[in-house]
């Protein structure tokens, strides 16, 4: 009996763990491929791969991100394939199986949660006798009835095989993020999360768990995320595993789920004296911070050591953060939403994730969805579209404000010109992303592309529109962005305002003749005027760069103009990044 396992990824850098589980466990007794597709491409093309492969079972992992695009798939291979038992698995049609069973009749079977186990058994009764009222954990259809039979007890994680250890995979383990889990299920009760469904935490046998992650290490992985929905709920075995990480990364990049308020001082202190630099990278789920809103989903949070553990995280320099809100959730409004953003943006994470509430199946929140009057689509990925106290237009303007996050604070295009602009131009982080969104949105930038130079010019169209408080700061800090932005010198800029080549070419004179008077590093790179003028961009700025950088500008006093110099060459390491110094314009001048 031949099987192919399949499911459409998000991107192509993803890889399914669910499906290589599967065929860890069953793959000794059945002849097992695997498929990897992304929701991008064709649905004719998927089906050609698969039609070719002429299998007897096809078996499908489904989430809210492809359940669409599986349907499509599946309901056209029924047509060119009908002999082919089509198997379905996953979160997303584990809960609400008969409506699934029912509304895609090109579904033969549904296997339920823990997948491995109940997929073999029902192989097992697809090349035997058929008896799939024994298949615990399955659906199936008989007599044109659609049968759900009862659940089967949760796996016994040590009893599964390693899904890490295909020969085939290893090719491809440097170029694609590889999916891994220590522990399965969740402590917390959020009623918008499937997690919240299963009861307690099941783990790995830790050295297991290490064992497999030296052998992806040596074979290559550059990226493993683990799938974890809370790492760190087990202090112990959260530390063994950050110590064993530490010791044999061998250049791998770690990403983890954390719950910030339970992490130990002991656990920081470790991670701030031991993680090399980049290694490290914590996803934490905030949410809301509205006491309310977060006892009404049975969230447990406090904020107030959240901010403690994230802050001393973010002082450490060592693990970026990736900080996660969900707007539309039970009593919070967009005055509500706007504060929790802002408490949250306080923080300055690397990135932070601006989601909306998704109803998804068999969760708490989705079963209460009329107490609090909420609409929302009708197909996967549920997300909502209002409720009784945040309808659809203050949606669509939290719509704006995510897109402007994305491009201009998660990108890090213009770090230096955010900061002075939330700090000092506008009333808050909030203000000033929503307003760049409507304005984005009025001038319908949103339906057309952009590049790096498109952010900064639109950028500055709409703070011309608005006003600036000190227009001359912020065209200066967007210029230091711009030319930070670039591995190499930049052929062209945006602004007008041009150093004429008289001044010029004096200011190069002075930074060969000079050059410790600009820093002891930048003389130490001994160039000169011609390697300069090569491999140098210059600009004027009507301020003092280093006090603006540092918050002391007193802007009731005229400042000294700063002699802005940026160098593109390669560090000791071969790799371009620009570096830029400074030096007083009368200085440069003198």
């Amino acid at each position: 009996m031949k099987v192919i396992l399949a499911t459409l990824n998000a991107k192509y850098i993803h890889t399914s763990l669910a499906i290589r589980l599967l065929k860890a466990y069953s793959g000794g007794e059945f002849d097992i491929d695997l498929a990897e597709y992304t929701i991008k491409d064709p649905v004719l093309n998927i089906v050609s791969d698969l039609y070719m492969k002429r299998p007897d079972v096809i078996g499908f992992s489904c989430y809210i991100w492809n359940i669409e695009e599986t349907i499509k798939v599946i309901d056209m291979l029924k047509k060119v394939l009908p002999d082919t038992a089509i198997v379905l698995g996953g979160p997303e049609v584990s809960y609400d199986t008969a409506y699934w069973m029912e509304r895609v009749k090109s579904i033969d079977y549904i296997v339920m949660g823990d997948g491995e186990e109940t997929f073999h058994h029902l192989l097992q009764e697809l090349s035997g006798e058929r008896k799939f009222h024994y298949v615990f954990g399955a659906a199936y259809r008989k007599d044109g009835e659609v049968r759900v039979n009862p659940a089967r007890p949760k796996s016994d994680l040590d009893t599964l095989p390693s899904p890490h250890r295909f020969p085939e995979d290893i090719p491809d383990l440097g170029k694609r993020i590889v999916y891994f889990e220590t522990s399965r299920g969740c402590p917390f009760n959020c009623q918008f999360c499937l997690s919240s469904i299963e009861v307690g935490v099941r783990y790995y046998d830790i050295e297991r768990v290490k064992s497999d992650i030296l052998y992806l290490i040596e074979h290559g992985a550059k990226t493993i995320k683990f799938l974890d929905r809370t790492f760190n709920i087990n202090r112990s075995y959260a530390m063994e595993m950050f110590e064993f990480l530490i010791n044999n990364h061998g250049g791998c990049v770690f990403q983890f789920e954390i719950t910030a308020d339970i992490m130990r001082p002991e656990v920081l202190d470790y991670l701030a004296e031991n993680a090399p630099p980049g290694i490290f990278r914590f996803e934490i789920g905030v949410q809301s911070t509205n006491d309310n809103t977060n006892e009404l989903v049975k969230r447990r949070q406090n904020f107030t050591k959240l901010t403690r553990t994230v802050m001393k995280i973010k002082n450490s320099g060592k693990i970026d953060q990736h900080l996660d809100l969900i707007a539309g959730l039970p009593e919070e409004d967009y005055a509500s939403f706007r504060k929790t953003f802002n408490d949250v943006f306080a923080m300055r994470p690397e990135e932070l994730q601006l989601g909306f509430l998704k109803m998804l199946r068999g969760t708490g929140l989705r079963n209460d969805a009329a107490k609090y009057n909420y609409t929302y689509m009708d197909h996967a990925p549920y997300e909502i579209l209002g409720n009784d106290i945040m309808p659809f237009s203050d949606i669509v303007r939290l719509k704006r404000l995510e897109d402007v996050l994305e491009k201009y604070w998660n990108d890090h295009r213009m770090d230096n010109t955010m900061e002075y602009l939330i700090t000092r131009e506008f009333e808050s982080p909030f203000d000033f992303f929503q307003e760049l969104g409507d304005f984005w949105e009025g001038q319908g930038w949103q339906r057309i592309g952009h590049q790096l130079e498109d952010l900064f010019t639109r950028l500055y169209e709409f703070l011309e529109w608005r006003g600036m408080k000190q227009p001359e700061i912020v065209l200066g800090l967007m210029k230091l962005d711009y030319f930070l932005g670039h591995k190499y010198k930049p052929r062209k800029i945006w602004w007008e305002d041009r150093i004429d080549k008289p001044r010029r070419t004096a200011y190069f004179k002075a930074l060969t003749e000079r050059p410790a008077e600009v820093s002891p590093e930048f003389a130490a790179l001994d160039l000169g005027e011609r390697e300069l003028q090569k491999c140098a961009v210059l600009d004027e700025l009507p301020f003092s760069l280093t006090d603006v950088l540092e918050g002391k500008t007193d802007f009731e006093e005229r400042q000294e103009g700063t002699l802005l110099v940026v160098l593109y060459q390669q560090d000791d390491a071969g790799h371009q990044k620009p570096v830029y110094y400074t030096m007083p314009v009368t200085s440069a001048l003198a």
